[in-house]
């Protein structure tokens, strides 16, 4: 039996004893990792906001394999957050409905949950009200049966069934009024749950697995008690994607005993604190690059590489790139790279191909 059909339902349960230690580890982590972040002052705290979210935004969405263009997503972000930056590039529709669901679910983390607050985010998701070339129910919940299903026409298998149509709204009545009121439990746990009993009642036509991890963000910035968010869950679960998904799949047979899925998101969350550390250090060294570099005399098409190269630009860089990218002619382009050159700030790459290749010298 899937566990929404249990007698008990939704009465989750876990051993205690098994979660003290790594819980107890997470908090005294969070801790560190908050005050950290507190004395990198308000300019580099900003970037690393921004890297982390745009990272979230990303990372989740891929987890459901769609590729979100990531210079959109970060100007989407930084529009969003009334960040003053140069080189904001226009986003689409699709890439700003992911960023206004994210952003709402975390710099709105104390605002109760609503059934008209999720459809929102649904619609958000998907503006057109497709999911590819399907027509979705969208701002509302599903009428229709809903299986997780892999495997060939003919071949399928059903990983998961869930909840019928006709009980759903009791079913998000319930899940919304325990999320807002329950405070009996850790915060950080209380991610951890909702995530699951979200995906296990699987609302909408799409789109299930990105508001789940939206709303754990959200439960964890509660936990925080910060909309600044300094770790991203959906990154490392992008990583951990498989064991992501056979734990849900695992999780949703036989019992509410939900303790090794929890000692699964725990331990996830202590890996996304560690990739912290990675986004921490970028965010030091871009500072250094500019401090050390303050005095140079840039253009705005020369900032907008640098920072594009700071922020870890995918590919080679070559003057063809720099001139699609900075909207200007090779010529000028060879120009703006040149004199970069000169001022040691990029060097020509060491390696063979018809363009020459650059990197940066510091």
């Amino acid at each position: 039996m899937y566990i929404h059909q249990l007698k008990e339902w939704p009465e989750f349960y876990w051993e205690q004893p098994k979660l003290v230690q790594p819980l107890t580890e997470i908090r005294h982590r969070q801790g560190r990792l908050l005050g950290k972040m507190e004395n990198l002052g308000f300019p580099l705290r900003s970037e690393a906001v921004l890297q982390i979210l745009t990272l979230d935004v990303i990372k989740s969405s891929e987890i459901e394999g769609e590729i979100l263009d990531h210079s959109q997503v970060r100007s989407s972000i930084a529009r969003k957050l009334r960040m003053d930056m140069s080189g904001l590039v226009a986003s689409d529709r699709n890439v700003d409905g992911v960023v206004e669901m994210m952003l709402d679910a975390t710099q709105q983390f104390a605002t109760p949950l609503t059934k008209e607050r999720l459809f929102h985010w649904h619609s958000e998701l998907f503006p057109a009200g497709k999911s590819g070339m399907h027509n979705i129910t969208t701002g509302d919940w599903r009428n229709g049966p809903m299986q997780v299903v892999s495997g060939a026409m003919g071949k399928e298998r059903i990983h998961f069934q869930a909840p019928d149509a006709a009980i759903i709204n009791k079913e998000m009545s319930l899940f919304l009024n325990w999320f807002n009121t329950k405070k009996d439990i850790d915060p950080v746990l209380k991610a951890g749950i909702a995530h699951l009993w979200f995906v296990t009642i699987h609302p909408f036509d799409d789109g299930n697995g990105r508001i789940a991890r939206a709303i754990a963000d959200m439960q964890l910035a509660r936990a925080d008690e910060s909309s600044q968010r300094f770790y991203s869950m959906s990154a490392q679960i992008r990583l951990e994607r498989k064991d992501y998904y056979d734990m849900l799949e695992d999780t949703q047979r036989d019992t509410l005993d939900i303790t090794n899925w929890l000692e699964w998101f725990l331990a996830c969350l202590g890996r996304a604190f560690n990739a912290t550390e990675n986004t921490l250090n970028s965010v030091l060294q871009k500072a250094r690059f500019w401090e050390t570099n303050n005095d140079q005399s840039l253009n705005e098409r020369q900032r907008l590489m640098l920072n594009k190269l700071l922020d870890g630009f995918e590919g080679k860089l070559n003057t063809s790139k720099w001139a699609t990218i900075t909207k200007c002619s090779t010529d000028t382009a060879l120009r703006d790279i040149q004199d970069l050159v000169e001022k040691k700030i990029l060097q020509k790459e060491n390696a063979g191909g018809r363009s020459t290749n650059y990197i940066l010298l510091q």
